[in-house]
């Protein structure tokens, strides 16, 4: 699943190429991916034009004059920019066709992808935006409020990682990293957590999500050049996907179990 630093390479890629050209025509192929209204989708959007792509957490947020269109890739959403003359190719579920004959297709193999279109003023009302948590880069983000939010869950800090109200675009890779970058057991109630350990979860999950950006994400099964960009941080991987390798740092063999139904990867001695 493409997580913060893939859904950001995704934005920073498109307003190099899609910004301030008009929407001439939609093609809409599988229409359960639109959760509004589909003939309003495209009538509200044709003539209209891309003048910003913002995110929040794994949020693509596509700004026009008048409306926001929210997109979430789930699992295996991309984007392709492709001439208008070009097949379509299977799984692409959505085609924008701008006035230069360019198109922005939406491609999903497993349809689990939502677009969503608002209106500007009826933003601050979305709830899966307004119960974000705190990104990993916000500087609001620092161990007493992960104390608070930790307090009284008795779920795995692996789990509870991974809620998009605590900590707003961190996703399965990353959670693995960050706690092996703590020293923190995935299994550790959240609430038994230490301050320090809280410090060292914010400043890995900084470092990590900051470096992971600069390199353009991750390229795994599940998020795979689809804009011309390759993520290199799987270069950087520590334990994620390296079950049964020595440890980066005490050469045990990383482990893969199970937490919350998630492969978690960790180092069963630096991580007691």
């Amino acid at each position: 699943m493409p997580e913060i630093a893939e859904v950001e390479t995704v934005r920073n890629t498109l307003k190099q190429k899609i910004l301030h050209k008009k929407i001439k025509k939609i093609d809409i192929y599988y229409d359960k991916i639109i959760e509004s209204n589909v003939d309003d989708f495209k009538k509200n959007l044709i003539n209209e034009e891309f003048i910003d792509i913002k995110r929040k957490g794994k949020w693509l947020i596509f700004e026009t004059n008048k409306y926001y269109l929210l997109s979430h890739l789930r699992m295996e959403g991309k984007y392709f920019i492709k001439d208008q003359d070009e097949e379509i190719a299977k799984h692409e579920h959505i085609v924008f066709t701008f006035n230069d004959d360019t198109t922005l297709r939406y491609h999903d193999t497993r349809k689990f992808g939502r677009m969503n279109l608002i209106k500007k003023e009826e933003i601050d009302k979305v709830e899966c935006l307004t119960k974000q948590g705190l990104e990993p880069l916000d500087k609001d983000l620092n161990a007493n409020y992960l104390l608070d939010k930790f307090k009284n869950k008795k779920l795995p800090i692996k789990t509870v990682l991974l809620d998009q109200t605590i900590i707003s675009g961190l996703g399965n890779i990353y959670a693995n990293e960050v706690l092996f970058y703590a020293h923190v057991n995935p299994l550790k109630e959240a609430q038994k957590l230490t301050k320090e350990e809280c410090e060292l979860i914010v400043k890995g999950s900084n470092e990590i999500i900051k470096e992971a950006i600069k390199m353009g994400g991750t390229t795994i099964k599940s998020y795979t050049s689809s804009l011309g960009v390759t993520g290199r941080f799987q270069q950087k991987l520590k334990v994620h996907k390296k079950e049964g390798e020595p440890c980066f740092r005490c050469k045990t063999p990383i482990k893969n179990i199970k937490v919350g139904g998630r492969s978690t990867y960790y180092c069963p001695n630096c991580q007691k």
